[in-house]
Order: C-alpha cells, then sequence, then structure tokens
C-alpha cells in the first residue's frame, strides 16, 4: 500500500514538474491556447545580435524586424486549438512613380542668342505597377513539452500587373523646313528605358508599355518544429515541398518612330506584342516566392 502511493506521488511529481515546464513563474502559458493569434519575423538578426554581443564584436548593430519571407508578405495565425492553427498570409502593393524633365524645344529654327534662355518642353513619364498575393492552410501541431513539432499544408495565390506611360513635348516631325525626329537625348526618360527600335530597325521611342498579366498559384505541404523560449514566444523553422505554376500574358509596347515607305519619309506608330511566358515548380521550397516563410529561422509571438 506505502508502495503503491509512493509511485503515485511520484507520478504526480513527474506531471507537476512537466506542468510546471510549461508555465511560467508567473503562472503564464509558454504554448499557445485556442483563440491564440500569432504572427512571424525573420529571427535572423535577432539572433546575430546575440551571437555579435556575447562573442563582443565591433559589428553589433541592433536587430531589425524583417518579413518572414521574400515577397513581403504579412503571415500570421489563428489556433483553432492548441494543436490545430489556421494560418495565411497577404501581401497586396499597389505602386506608382514618376518624373518630368524639361528639354529644348527643337521646333524653334532660329537659335537663342545670350543671355536669352532657350525655348524649352517638358517631357513626363509614369510607371504603375499592382502585385496581390494570398495563401491559406492548416497548420497541426505535435509535442508535450516547449518543443513543439508543425506540420501542414497551404495553397497560394499571386497576380502581378504593370504599365508605363511616356508623354513628349517635342512632337515628331518630317517637316522640311525643321524636320524633328527621336533624338536619345532630347528623348531619353526614365534611365533612357524607352529608346529602342521599330520592327524596321528605325530609332523609336515607347509611348505606352502594358506588361503581361501575371498569374501564379502553388500548393505545398510543410513539416517544422518550434521551441518556446518564453511564454508565448518561440523561435523555429520549416521547410516545403510542393508544385507551383505561373502564366504571364502578352506585354503590349506602342511606339512612335520615322521611317521610310518608298521614298516618303513619314511619322508611324507600332504596338508590338510580346511573347507570352510560363512556369512550373515542383520539388522543396526555399524562400519560395508562391509561399511565406520556408527554410527562415523565425521568431513567432502569441497574443
Amino acid at each position: 500500500m506505502k508502495k503503491s502511493i509512493a509511485l503515485v506521488a511520484m507520478a504526480f511529481g513527474v506531471t507537476s514538474a512537466f506542468a510546471q515546464d510549461l508555465t511560467s513563474k508567473k503562472g503564464e502559458p509558454f504554448l499557445p491556447e485556442a483563440g491564440d493569434y500569432a504572427i512571424g519575423v525573420d529571427a535572423t538578426p535577432f539572433l546575430q545580435y546575440v551571437g555579435n554581443f556575447f562573442g563582443k564584436s565591433t559589428a553589433n548593430a541592433a536587430p531589425t524586424w524583417n518579413f518572414a519571407n521574400s515577397n513581403f508578405s504579412i503571415t500570421g495565425k489563428k489556433f483553432k486549438d492548441a494543436n490545430n492553427a489556421y494560418r495565411a498570409s497577404i501581401n497586396v502593393g499597389l505602386s506608382s512613380s514618376g518624373g518630368k524633365s524639361m528639354v529644348n524645344d527643337r521646333s524653334v529654327i532660329t537659335p537663342v542668342t545670350y543671355p536669352n534662355l532657350p525655348s524649352m518642353v517638358e517631357n513626363k513619364y509614369s510607371n504603375r505597377a499592382t502585385t496581390i498575393g494570398l495563401s491559406v492552410g492548416i497548420e497541426k501541431r505535435r509535442g508535450k513539452t516547449r518543443l513543439q513539432g508543425v506540420y501542414g499544408a497551404e495553397a497560394g495565390l499571386g497576380i502581378t500587373s504593370s504599365s508605363s506611360k511616356y508623354t513628349y513635348g517635342n512632337a515628331l516631325s518630317v517637316s522640311a523646313t525643321n524636320p524633328v525626329g527621336v533624338s536619345v537625348g532630347g528623348d531619353g526618360m526614365n534611365g533612357g528605358t524607352n529608346i529602342t527600335a521599330d520592327t524596321y530597325g528605325n530609332t523609336a521611342r515607347i509611348t505606352k508599355v502594358k506588361g503581361g498579366l501575371g498569374f501564379q498559384f502553388g500548393v505545398r505541404g510543410f513539416v517544422g518544429a518550434e521551441y518556446f523560449v518564453a511564454p508565448k514566444v518561440s523561435i523555429g523553422g520549416e521547410f516545403g515541398w510542393g508544385l507551383g505554376f505561373g502564366l504571364t500574358g502578352k506585354s503590349k509596347t506602342s511606339t512612335e518612330s520615322i521611317g521610310v515607305a518608298g521614298t516618303t519619309a513619314s511619322v508611324g506608330t507600332q504596338e508590338i506584342e510580346g511573347a507570352k511566358t510560363s512556369s512550373f515548380i515542383l520539388g522543396t521550397d526555399n524562400k519560395s516566392a508562391f509561399f511565406g516563410p520556408s527554410g527562415v529561422i523565425r521568431l513567432n509571438l502569441h497574443f
């Protein structure tokens, strides 16, 4: 009887020890619970900071709060219960940029004399881009200590588009008195990327570019582990395996140039289509364009 009581007491003591290991001295639980949310960031800057600190490195810069993936998506989880969580990432970006430059008015025939200022006209360009990335998945967990195994599956969708527009102050002209053609120096904008050639080899300037609509889709399974270093704070990582498919539609580039049809020079415009492109991925992933934090050491915060 005494032996049985001793065994029960020992078992209770071991259980209590494990239970205490999963709560802080203040009684705070280490592991996530039903209804908790979590976000993940790249843990590398924090680990480098700690390593440099103890190594007394002079390059002990303060850690930075970085995205946990290469496509700058915000990743998060919601726990259904202690062992199951829904996870998602989102990246919705709209960007716009542009510029203006003043160039000589090439339609002026009579040059100015000192100290008069030359007549100027304005060139303008604008660029726009849209990026949408979404992924959703299910995560399951195993383990009864602060070391937790994680595994699950997720699917992702991405859409991209872009466009550019160029407006020139000098109109192209084949006038006999003062012809105005494409000038690399006078028409070049945005780093000169708007000067090209038409399909006849004539120097041309781009007036509009519409990028092909990009579409990506992928599914993957993943496996990893987390260790809770503090209540609701863990460091972990994962690897994934899956497949992805991408398709980019035809781009359209509008140009204007001066060419010769027979013996007559004229201003002409063209709309040139680019080729469609596609891609297929099957295998392990690391910072995949389709998904989030695979192959990255993450700092996970639960609340």
